[in-house]
């Protein structure tokens, strides 16, 4: 008996089934991308589409009349793809990253998984290009509503909503400057009689949420049981422009979101020369305070511009990966970022000896790279103590950095090195997509900020807040008096004063940041020529009051301007 499934019966005599049942394919992995379901749902939902394509004879001959045409959904559907690959490896797209890192460079990065990824769903874009172009071609019915299908694909692509949200924000704004309105020029008027060393540790992605024991079982319980000792802030929101390393690290050093250059670049083909130079940030503030400042990261310092950043802001010494791999005991021990945790600490507890020998204080800001996305990067010292690593699991390597963080201080302690010694532990930003991912995403997330040291009171700082009030928090903390508690777009966590976060929202903030262009030349000034503003005049005379709310911008019922 012959059958009514030529899919099952004599696939290769109907190839239009092969095309089908990879656009089946393609949009099962699209929807698994999309929403929170797992991987393999794929499959059933390729079966529906096959199902609905033979119910509805998609491509069969009866409904054949061939036409050689372009189908207009070409460049749409491309753009969707460069969309799910974003999405699939991060998590979360942030259009400023892809911006900024094409600038500031890529060349050194450690990510040969995302090279993979990206060369694999090249291929499976174009292969469904082919394929939806043969069904165009083939199938009248779906030439005739192509057009529909496209204009949806082009609204409903978030990449094409990001630029076509920016580009209105910038014809409808008035000026652009909502947020420079508020930027407080940061400024010393009042300082420790005897300044504490500074020790910062970022750990790479490792955010507060992961203190979730009911989601994330003891991952998180060494960093819990250094909070203890110190204080923890919960609340610490990821704006835009915030949310990979460089932006973390500028957004709780500067107290700025890391808006691109973009076309304030003069140069677009060639690579930054500075990075964020028009700011002044924790670098440039403590340089002048006679601190001795270190850079210590296992990664390059040519990825993203972390070299650039640091040597511009006050930094002596800028260590990454090409500089500390020859002080390596075992030269083969690396991940395809750079160093592994436990040889970074090590290498951290040297240059804390040296640093003590010499005169004067000193501050080392260290970045761990173990709770990396996707997998993270688990220590040796974490594989003997923890047992044997399966390659996939987020939650083995946080436990690992929190563990070699928590190591690495009660060392230091042991041999007094923390007596006059605050120690800012932060994660650099939220995590990017993880094996753990649709746990983190069930709920508010938060980052990892807690301080420690001689005077550091032990306790729980509740507020809505953001990374950029890390850099005054973190001043304020060492001692040092900011007019009205302020440091660049930052508030201090330590004072009652409203910050951004409390007094408009993540939501407001972001939809501001998508219309500001005066902060950004702020950001970059001195890579182009910045329009001269009404007030710049005031400003070069020596004022430095900063107009914090403008009358139309003050909602009903809040604190008067600071």
């Amino acid at each position: 008996m012959k059958s009514s499934l030529p899919l099952l019966s004599h696939p290769f005599r109907h190839p239009r089934w092969w095309a089908l049942g990879f656009l089946g394919l393609c949009l099962g992995h699209a929807l698994s991308v999309l929403l929170p379901i797992p991987w393999f749902s794929l499959l059933p939902i390729a079966g529906l589409w096959l199902g609905l394509a033979a119910r509805l004879g998609w491509g069969a001959p009866r409904h054949a009349r061939y036409r050689r045409v372009w189908p207009w959904s070409l460049l749409p559907l491309a753009l969707w793809w460069v969309y799910l690959y974003l999405s699939h490896g991060f998590g979360i797209v942030d259009l400023g990253a892809v911006f900024f890192h094409l600038q500031a460079g890529i060349s050194e990065h450690g990510g040969a998984g995302r090279i993979t990824a990206a060369i694999l769903y090249t291929l499976a874009g174009l292969l469904s290009l082919a394929a939806f172009t043969w069904l165009i071609r083939t199938d009248r019915r779906w030439r005739l509503w192509e057009k529909v299908l496209m204009l949806a694909l082009v609204a409903g692509n978030p990449l094409l909503f990001g630029l076509g949200q920016r580009g209105a924000a910038i014809v409808v704004e008035d000026d652009g400057a909502w947020l420079d309105r508020r930027y407080q020029q940061p400024v010393l008027q009042g300082r420790p009689a005897s300044p504490p060393n500074l020790l910062v540790i970022y750990l790479e992605s490792l955010e507060r949420t992961y203190a979730d024991r009911e989601r994330f079982g003891d991952a998180y319980a060494d960093l819990d049981r250094l909070g203890a000792r110190g204080s923890v802030f919960a609340g610490v929101r990821q704006l835009d422009n915030t949310g990979w390393t460089m932006a973390g690290m500028i957004a709780s050093q500067c107290g700025v979101p890391l808006m691109p250059a973009g076309l304030l670049h003069d140069r677009q083909f060639e690579p930054l020369e500075a990075v964020a130079p028009g700011v002044d940030c924790l670098g440039d503030l403590l340089s002048e305070e006679g601190y001795r400042l270190t850079y210590l990261g296992g990664a390059s310092t040519d990825f993203a511009g972390k070299g650039l950043f640091y040597e511009g802001h006050g930094f002596d010494r800028v260590l990454g990966r090409e500089a500390l791999t020859p002080r390596l005991t075992d030269p083969d021990y690396l991940n395809s970022w750079g160093l592994y945790d436990d040889t970074l600490f090590d290498i951290a507890m040297q240059e804390i000896d040296a640093l003590e020998a010499e005169p004067g204080p000193w501050g080392l800001v260290m970045l761990t790279l173990g709770s990396h996305a996707p997998n993270g990067y688990p220590s040796r010292r974490c594989r003997e103590r923890q047992g044997e690593f399966d390659g996939v699991d987020i939650l083995y390597s946080v436990e690992c950095t929190a563990w070699l963080t928590r190591d690495f201080l009660e060392r230091l302690e042991a041999r007094g090195l923390l007596d006059d010694t605050l120690v800012m532990i932060a994660s650099d930003h939220l995590s990017m997509r993880v094996s753990a991912w649709d746990q983190l995403v069930l709920g508010e997330r938060d980052n990892t900020f807690m301080l420690l040291g001689p005077g550091v009171e032990a306790t729980r700082i509740e507020r809505q807040a953001s990374t950029l009030d890390l850099y005054p928090t973190l001043l304020e903390a060492m001692g040092y008096d900011l007019p009205q508690h302020r440091a660049g777009l930052g508030v201090s966590l330590l004072a009652p004063t409203l910050n951004l976060v409390e007094r408009h929202g993540v939501e407001e903030i972001n939809r501001r940041l998508t219309q500001e262009r005066a902060l950004q030349q702020r950001l970059w000034e001195g890579l182009a020529p910045r329009p001269r503003a009404q007030g710049d005049e005031d400003a070069a005379s020596g004022g430095v009051e900063q107009v914090t709310e403008m009358p139309r911008d003050k909602p009903a019922g809040e604190m008067p301007p600071l």
